[in-house]
């Protein structure tokens, strides 16, 4: 299936800076705003920390320290601790933006790490760091396992029979990484909705794992405003679009995702680095990489989209729509 409009290699993988990793997290902090809820490729980093960190390795004892994590574990902290004790970790998995703990025996922890939950490796000896809310140890001895989280909008909570897929995220589409991802699919229900891509893009139960970061980046590669209307895309546009969401997130994955701040680390504590290759999220009124015309910031859904008014041209009739719902809203107001 050919694209519309493809990009080159060197449009998905853009270096867009070359300022110390430390200014530029301040930079893009201040220009995109509230923070993100991690996404694919920041989950997937953390899965596979996970995976090599815990596989195999039994639950001698888990403390839970602040209720809130566990608040969607109906049966309370206590249950929570009596639950986990002496089971055996599985695999960890991933679906979009959850990652889950699958036990040995059937069952699993489904975990949502929210906009500032962490997993991270520790001596049971080692000083407990700021917001430690969830302590498990390990009958081997090892590294013990920490959930760190500052804000609490993350959580842990017991699934039972969740080991192969949590029934809690049953309703959330496969992803572009998933082997069983259907692109064709994806495409085909794409293109019959009657929404603009980006929101599109968005909608977890149709392709789960992209937020607003990568949706952004993936419609920037992809040429493609972010109010373009879906049901008039041609399915090599749509498909396009979504294929190159799968190439900005895997190259993404490849720099250990984007960190904007200490909020997004591994479970080692290592930050992410592909926020130095972002082509337009968080650089309002810095040059486009690929042609030089200044980034734009515009309000969509709540949050802020960022684009290249040249490479990413409004749809027909998208200035008059938008001064009608400009108008409409000051008439409310």
């Amino acid at each position: 299936m050919t694209r519309c409009l493809p990009p080159s290699p060197a449009d998905e993988k853009r270096v867009c800076s070359l300022a110390r990793p430390g200014q530029r997290r301040a930079s893009l902090a201040q220009h995109a705003g509230a923070r993100s809820v991690p996404e694919l490729p920041e989950v997937e980093v953390v899965r596979r920390g996970l995976a090599s960190s815990i596989t195999g390795r039994q639950i001698s004892g888990v403390r839970v320290l602040h209720p809130r994590p566990v608040r969607r574990h109906l049966a309370g902290p206590a249950d929570f601790e009596v639950q986990v004790t002496g089971r055996t970790f599985a695999e960890p998995r991933r679906r979009g933006k959850y990652v889950w703990l699958p036990f040995t025996d059937g069952d699993a922890i489904l975990a949502h790490l929210g906009m500032s939950g962490q997993f991270r490796l520790a001596d049971a000896a080692a000083p407990l760091v700021p917001n430690t809310r969830i302590i498990f140890a390990f009958a081997d001895g090892g590294p013990g396992l920490r959930f760190v989280d500052q804000r609490m909008f993350g959580g842990l909570s017991v699934s039972p029979g969740g080991a192969e897929l949590p029934r809690e995220i049953a309703h959330i589409g496969r992803d572009p990484f998933d082997p069983e991802f259907d692109l064709a699919g994806t495409v085909a229900r794409l293109r019959r909705r009657d929404t603009v891509i980006k929101r599109a893009l968005l909608d977890q139960q149709l392709v789960s794992g992209i937020g607003n970061i990568y949706a952004d980046e993936a419609l920037w590669v992809a040429r493609m405003h972010y109010a373009r209307p879906t049901h008039n895309m041609s399915r090599g546009q749509a498909a396009g679009v979504i294929t190159a969401a799968a190439s900005v997130m895997s190259n993404a994955l490849d720099d250990g995702g984007t960190s904007f701040d200490a909020l997004y680390v591994n479970i080692n504590g290592s930050s992410g680095y592909f926020d130095r290759s972002l082509a337009v999220y968080g650089r309002e009124g810095k040059p486009c990489p690929r042609c030089g015309t200044l980034i734009r910031r515009e309000p969509f859904m709540n949050r802020s989209s960022y684009r290249c008014p040249r490479c990413q041209r409004s749809p027909r009739g998208f200035k008059i729509q938008s001064a009608m719902r400009e108008h409409s809203r000051k008439n409310e107001g």
